[in-house]
């Protein structure tokens, strides 16, 4: 028997793993890609992630990220830029992801790539299927599965909306490198909104959400919505010119439960712990996701060090960041409708400092951290 299993070896997971073997406790991740992978995400380790992995001995600055400490905001051909309140990283998760998981395993962790959990039965402890293994059967498990369901614990979360997430990899020439450098360029545009940013390396990550029907309408392909986008915003036509793409096929997910919190009921296992998306999904042009899994693995963490249960992990990490989420839901809503999004950048042209305001407020909140750290 093993005592703890994470399920999943992302920044959550590997985290919490990498917390609880530094406190002597016996953790095994299992992971089930068996090599580093890119993951559709916007990979903006903001002040309050970057503390959170200081926190357990990693220092995230010596993976070569690119500072960013600005935010430009786009529509059409107007952009309004503000400082940020604090100096974000631009990090690829396949890089940080696999410093992060060697971490745990240099903690004590045991960390297993390519196992792969088929689902999860509760109806006599815990019993984990594994792909072509044995079951097993851990005192605890950690669900760090980020936006992916395991069978037999799947998300409570309402039906999402029809949205769907591109994200592509470009070099860019030199004087669109030397324009986005310290940006997070953050584009509106009609159903949807985008974010370019650069990570290590000297490359560019564009991630962007849009309406599904909107998709449609433009030819139902990333070539076409691409040459759509270009051709309507000025400023991403000036970054893409002369750009080569960095990935054979863009990254793509469909129906992410955003604004999506775990309740936590009575029928719950009471020895399973959610982290990450898992527990909590913020609309992802916030750039606090990594904050927020980060967060959830040290209070996992501190949870099962101190013997608490998960139901008392799982309020008090709802109390946490259920409020950041709310508001944040409430943005990203006004962000997609058209007339919105022309009252929301007027009312930034003149009062920059709301766009700092919003940043604080979508992020993890001090009260939450200071009761961790």
């Amino acid at each position: 028997m093993t005592a703890i299993v994470v399920a999943g070896g992302g920044l959550a997971g590997a985290a919490a793993a990498a917390a609880l073997a530094r406190a002597g406790r016996d953790v095994t991740v299992l992971e089930r890609d068996a090599a580093p992978a890119h993951k559709i995400c916007g990979e903006f380790l903001s002040v309050e992630a970057q503390a959170s992995l200081a926190a357990i001995g990693f220092d995230a600055a010596v993976l070569g990220g690119h500072r960013i400490s600005r935010l430009r905001l786009v529509r059409d051909d107007a952009a309004v830029s503000v400082g940020l309140p604090f100096e974000g990283l631009g990090i690829t998760r396949r890089r940080l992801d696999a410093a992060l998981l060697d971490h745990a395993a240099s903690c004590g962790a045991v960390v297993r790539r390519g196992v792969a959990i088929r689902g999860v039965d509760c109806s006599d402890g815990l019993r984990l299927d594994l792909a072509g293994e044995a079951p097993i059967r851990p005192d605890m498990l950690l669900l760090a599965t980020g936006k992916h369901d395991l069978r037999g614990v799947r998300r409570q979360a309402a039906e999402p909306e029809a949205l769907v997430g591109f994200k592509m990899y470009f070099q860019l020439n030199p004087a669109a490198r030397q324009a986005l450098a310290g940006h997070i360029d953050l584009i509106l545009f009609d159903d949807g909104y985008a974010g370019l940013q650069m990570v290590e390396d000297g490359m560019a990550n564009l991630s962007l959400l849009v309406d599904r029907a909107r998709l449609q309408r433009v030819g139902g392909t990333w070539t076409a919505l691409l040459a759509d986008l270009v051709k309507r915003n000025t400023l991403l036509a000036d970054r893409l010119i002369g750009s080569v793409p960095l990935l054979e096929q863009p990254l793509t997910i469909f129906r992410v439960p955003y604004g999506f919190v775990h309740r936590p009921t009575a029928n719950d296992p009471d020895r399973i712990y959610r982290l990450g998306d898992q527990a909590g999904v913020i609309p992802s042009f916030t750039g606090d996701g990594m904050a927020i899994a980060l967060h959830s693995a040290t209070r996992a963490a501190n949870a099962i060090i101190a013997g608490h249960t998960a139901s008392a992990y799982h309020r008090a990490l709802r109390r946490d960041i259920s409020g950041q989420i709310r508001r944040a839901a409430a943005l990203y809503r006004l962000a997609r409708m058209p007339l919105a999004q022309r009252a929301l950048f007027g009312v930034a042209g003149t009062f920059p400092s709301l766009l700092r305001l919003a940043a604080q407020y979508t992020r993890v909140p001090p009260r939450a951290r200071s009761a961790l750290y």
